[in-house]
């Protein structure tokens, strides 16, 4: 049966970049605002930008206006503007709207000859200067501001897109996982460069809660796969491995884990040299198991044609459900790493096979050639230690290099025990053959021993042999 579906949770980062965190209780922290105010008001949304614009042009227009009808209500050119006689500090304004209209062809400098300043008025001289330069200072933030918000490069990220979902597949033998960035418009992105984050809820060994902890996903930093020729659509590839927070990740497990893959490509816009960042995100839910995308560049008569109808479509591909966690796992426990012992094991089989030889040939034996020759179970123990040593050797092998240094020192217990019996038990041997007569000590190799008997015990022998 088919796991029921979801409910659409939280995203940290909707799917056009946008992110959803809103800052609270900011107390006396909101005067930080105002010491950056120009890129406070560029940050604002575009009505309240027309708001402000708007409303300063309008509340400095009316003051300075005030301004020049306060001149003139104090030094009585009302009442005297339609003397001929009588030279006022700004002809023919005679009331406030016509103040007004002196200000604004004044700051327009669209004065039509009608009202003008006489030199009869020094503090209309100096109201003059100060409307110029107030007026450059409101033409240079307002116009400034609303000009660096027009060309911000937000909306050339609009033209840069990314699939709606991502995929998880085969990809050179690897676990991979994929997802597609393509360039709507012919204009390149300089130096573009991808970056992913994934964010997880996970608690620290300390008992410490992270909501929203930030990991880095490698797609390409190592090698500089990450630095983009964004000319036509491209895969991005993070390959799932040790190092990978996504080791343990499985089809089965991606049905309850809780995830978002946050997506951020950098590069500077090539017509404005201004730098861009596009933005998107993918959660567990958009994440397909199993899948890959569709080509979508093809070869045509002179060019390269890149089908966008395609873009975001994906097919089915065969790929193993389990995490590469689980697969390590199963490869080690599928790998002939037993090889050993059963070779430990036929060793010991002929050793023993060896060892029953060794005792059937002793059976044979005269009883007074046994007794010579030592205790009866001489050979069979000597060759269980001396397999018991060649053992100890092989499995040495199969130990780490370090092991091997200290089971090889010069002075091991074991080597010490094994030519210590070896030693004691080659002495019997030499008295019991020296025991036999001339004739076995021959058979039985006791000729090199001749040299350590007396001289008289030798020609003895040697007379009764010739």
């Amino acid at each position: 049966p088919r796991a029921a579906p979801r409910g659409k949770r939280q995203r940290f980062v909707d799917k056009n970049g946008r992110c959803n965190v809103q800052h609270g209780n900011l107390g006396g922290e909101t005067s930080r605002y105002l010491s950056d105010l120009f890129t406070t008001l560029v940050d604002l949304k575009w009505r309240w930008n027309l708001f402000i614009f708007i409303l300063t042009y309008t509340v400095a227009w009316l003051f300075m206006a005030s301004m020049w009808w306060v001149i003139a209500y104090m030094r009585g050119d009302l009442n005297k503007a339609h003397d001929d006689s009588y030279t006022p500090c700004v002809a023919n304004v005679y009331n406030f709207p016509s103040a007004f209209l002196f200000f604004i062809e004044t700051e327009a400098t669209i004065g039509y000859g009608y009202r003008y300043i006489t030199d009869k008025c020094p503090e209309g001289i100096i109201l003059f200067l100060f409307q110029s330069i107030l007026g450059s200072i409101v033409d240079a933030f307002l116009i400034g501001c609303m000009f660096i918000k027009m060309s911000q490069p937000k909306k050339r990220a609009e033209t840069l897109m990314f699939s709606e979902h991502a995929a998880i597949s085969m990809r050179d033998g690897k676990l991979t996982l994929m997802f597609r960035v393509g360039n709507l418009r012919n204009s390149h992105m300089v130096s573009a460069q991808i970056r992913c984050k994934l964010l997880k809820s996970r608690q620290t060994p300390e008992g410490e809660f992270l909501p929203l902890d930030q990991l880095e996903l490698d797609v390409g930093f190592s090698t500089g796969a990450d630095q983009l020729f964004l000319v036509s659509p491209l895969t991005i590839c993070h390959v799932i491995d040790a190092k990978s927070p996504f080791y343990d990740l499985s089809q089965r497990s991606m049905q309850t884990e809780q995830f978002e893959i946050v997506v951020i490509l950098e590069g500077i816009v090539e017509t404005t040299g201004m730098t861009c960042q596009a933005r998107t995100s993918y959660t567990e839910d958009e994440v397909l198991w199993g899948h890959r995308f569709f080509p979508v560049i093809s070869l045509e008569e002179g060019f390269f044609k890149v089908d966008y109808s395609q873009f975001h479509a994906t097919f089915e591909v065969p790929t193993p459900p389990y995490s590469v966690k689980e697969q390590e796992e199963m490869l080690l426990m599928s790998s002939p790493l037993i090889a050993p012992a059963v070779s430990n094991s036929k060793e010991r089989n002929n050793s023993v096979e060896c060892l029953d030889g060794l005792d059937e040939v002793g059976t044979k034996l005269p009883s007074k050639l046994q007794k010579i020759t030592g205790r009866e179970d001489f050979p069979k123990k000597l060759l269980r230690m001396s397999s018991t040593t060649s053992e100890k050797a092989y499995s040495m092998g199969d130990l780490p290099m370090k092991l091997q240094r200290i089971s090889s020192v010069p002075g091991n217990s074991e080597e010490k025990l094994v030519s210590k019996t070896t030693k004691m038990m080659s002495d019997p041997i030499s008295q019991s053959v020296a025991d036999l007569p001339p004739k076995l000590q021959k058979l039985s190799g006791g000729g090199r021993m001749e040299g350590n008997l007396p001289p008289k015990l030798r020609k003895m022998n040697s007379d009764r042999f010739t």
